[in-house]
Formats: structure tokens, sequence, C-alpha cells
């Protein structure tokens, strides 16, 4: 392959990297359909492509598809032991953030819910929200009429919608002044002040560091703030299983406020929080190796601030 082809290639890679993850929900599923996309590109007649960005646009797409509906996949994610795989604040597979709808369709919450939508509705909704394809490019990429694609949108949009809970749009500050508040009420062994903490309808999941082969689920306020306040006690055991006593960082995983565990440059487990009226509605724990790989490889690139605890 020519330089040149090369180089338009790389000129979309993080689009489609980003596109990807949206799809598929995993950063490392994201960037193997990346990768098998170039291969498609490479073997490609490019005399005869007009528009390489669409080509590879629905080239990934359609890859992304075919995930989405494999047996594997299918069996992965009904299994009840899969969450997105969380990416840190200026990822650049995070893509495009300009506007709110940007920046809900890479959140954690709307990554969950877009599994309950078929792979084409997720497909067109990404593409219209995200990416701001119109119908008519829509139907191209998925090869199905403008008005099919005009259809899987809103019924995308109004599933999401309906459904999404626990993730009010919150200024960063006041998102770190609510964490802050409920790690110090969860690090104080007083339960009643994680109860106060919490909406009437909060909940709580966590992938049981990847020991478990379901994800606990927490559904009240009295049992997500047991919940918590059992995962924030520190106790040997777990010293143990994360290598040291973690430092407690706070940042933004898919634009939501998050607590991270670290030992030395490692992160060995993220707290996901969705916050609606300066309380805490829904968290995500995740702390699966597995999850934290491409969130640990940024990590290592960045100044994180000061420790909010210095030794847990």
């Amino acid at each position: 392959m020519d330089s040149a082809a090369i180089d338009r290639f790389e000129a979309s890679r993080g689009r489609l990297a980003s596109l990807a993850y949206r799809l598929l929900g995993s950063a490392a599923d994201a960037e193997d359909a990346v990768q098998d996309t170039f291969l498609r590109w490479q073997a490609a007649d490019r005399e005869r492509v007009e528009v390489p960005e669409a080509w590879l646009t629905k080239v990934v797409t359609n890859l992304c598809l075919d995930r989405l509906r494999s047996a594997r996949a299918r069996h992965e994610r009904a299994a009840g032991a899969w969450l997105p795989e969380p990416l840190l604040e200026g990822d650049p597979m995070l893509g495009p953030a300009d506007t709110f709808e940007q920046r809900e369709s890479v959140s954690l919450a709307v990554l969950t819910l877009m599994e309950r939508l078929s792979p084409v509705e997720r497909a067109a909704y990404v593409l219209r929200e995200a990416f701001s394809y119109s119908h008519a490019e829509i139907a191209g990429i998925l090869e199905i009429t403008e008005s099919a694609s005009q259809q899987h949108v809103h019924r995308a949009r109004r599933r999401v919608t309906a459904e999404r809970r626990g993730g009010d749009a919150v200024d960063p500050a006041s998102a770190r002044r609510v964490v802050e508040e409920f790690l110090a009420a969860a690090t104080s062994g007083r339960t009643e002040r994680l109860v106060a903490m919490l909406t009437a309808d909060a909940t709580a999941v966590s992938d049981g560091a990847g020991l478990a082969r379901r994800l606990l689920r927490y559904d009240t306020r009295e049992r997500v703030a047991s919940y918590v306040r059992a995962g924030f006690k520190p106790t040997p055991a777990k010293r143990r299983m994360a290598g040291g006593s973690p430092a407690l960082h706070i940042a933004l995983i898919n634009g939501s406020p998050a607590v991270l565990a670290t030992v030395e440059d490692r992160v060995v487990g993220v707290v996901v929080f969705g916050i609606s009226d300066g309380k805490v509605a829904s968290l995500r724990g995740i702390a699966a190796a597995d999850n934290l790989t491409r969130l640990n490889e940024v990590w290592r690139q960045h100044e994180p601030d000061a420790p909010v605890i210095a030794a847990w």
C-alpha cells in the first residue's frame, strides 16, 4: 500500500475508533474493528472508492454490527456480566464532545442502555446523535431506507430518554464536591450519612472485580449504602488483592465524575457516579482487570491531581 493510502486511513483512525467504541462499548473490540477495517482498506480497489471517509465508516460500522450480532457477544451480554469499558477524560477514543448529544452518547449510562437496542437501532442512533450523519448517509451506511433510518433513530432516542436516569449534566466543580462529600461519608463508618446523599431511587452495579459470574446489583438506598460502606472499608484482604494500599483520586470517566483507586501507576478499580439534583443517583463499580487495560494505558500518560486519600 502506498504512503498516501496509509495517510488517508490514519487521518480517519481516531474517528473510526470513537465510532466503534460507541457501538461496542469496548476499547479492545473497537481497536480490533479498526484494524480489520485497515486490512479491508489495504485489500480494496481504492481507485473505485469515491469517498474514502464514507467507505471506511461503512466498513467499520458493519464490522461492529457483525460483532454485536455474533452468538458470542449475545451470550456475554445476556449473561449479565458485562459493563462498558471505562475511558479516562482526554482519551481520544471518546471522540467528539462538542454537543450534549455527543457527550451523552459516550456516557456509561447510555452505553449500557444501548444494549437494549437492536444492533441497527444502536448504529443509527450513534451515527445520528454522535456524528451528525444525515438520514440519507445513514441509509447508505446501513443499507436501509431513509424512512427506516428516521424510525430507528426515533425509537432509539425515545427509549434512551425514557430509561436514562442518574446522570444529569453537572459542572465538574459541583460534581467533585458531591463525590468528595460522598467519599467522606463512605469512609466515616456512618451508613446514615450515605443514605442521606442518595436519591430515593438510587441504584448500584458492580462487576465484583471480575470474580462474580454476574453483575452485583443493589436497588434501594439502604442496600446501596451498605454496599458502598462495605466496599470502601479497607481490609488486609482487599489490599492484598490490590497489590498494596491504594490512593484514591477523583477524575472524569466517560464524562462522569469517578473515584479511581490506584497502586503506584496502576488503576485497580473505578467507581463512576451518576448525579441528579446534587445527590448520587447511580454507581458503577468496575475492577475487573480486563476492563481497565486502556484506562491504565491513558492513566500512565497523564499527570493526575493529588489524591483525596493518599493511602486507603
